[in-house]
């Protein structure tokens, strides 16, 4: 992780924390808000290709709005050993730094100029970093890819 991130020129920091149940509760744990917990969302097309999705907390994907900037009409959420051999991640820990498999990354616009924190490849960490050097790093498509989740 750390040499993946050092080789694409992104200073992060990864930092343990105790076991959350859920994004919110993780967010308490990093005394942040739930917004400033970007979800890595490994998404696969009907080709047998991934893309991840950068979601921030308290938002979920829009399908029709994703689809339609993929240019695609069929998309959905792998099951979890499919994302696994997809990014050598788990579920709730998959991030596109030393993904496997360097996939197309799309950013919800709402992370542009936020310090965040993500998954950090293994259960009971969280990477932050600069939205924006993220996005730079792997030349993510920036665009309004969500919607507040139901709750």
């Amino acid at each position: 992780m750390r040499e993946a991130a050092r080789a694409r020129g992104l200073d992060i920091e990864i930092r343990e924390r105790p076991a959350a149940g859920s994004l919110f509760e993780a967010a308490e744990l990093l005394s942040i808000p739930a917004s400033g917990i970007v979800k890595t969302l490994v998404v696969k097309r009907s080709d047998d290709t991934f893309l991840f999705a950068l979601v921030p907390g308290g938002r979920s994907i829009s399908w029709p709005k994703l689809r339609a900037l993929v240019g695609v009409n069929k998309l959905r959420l792998p099951e979890p050993e499919l994302a696994l051999a997809a990014t050598g991640y788990e579920r709730g820990t998959i991030v596109p730094i030393g993904s496997t498999t360097d996939w197309p990354v799309y950013a919800d616009e709402s992370i542009v100029g936020q310090r965040i924190a993500m998954g950090a490849g293994t259960h009971g960490f969280s990477l932050f970093v600069e939205a924006d050097d993220l996005i730079a790093a792997y030349g993510a498509t920036v665009a309004d890819i969500s919607v507040p989740e139901e709750r």
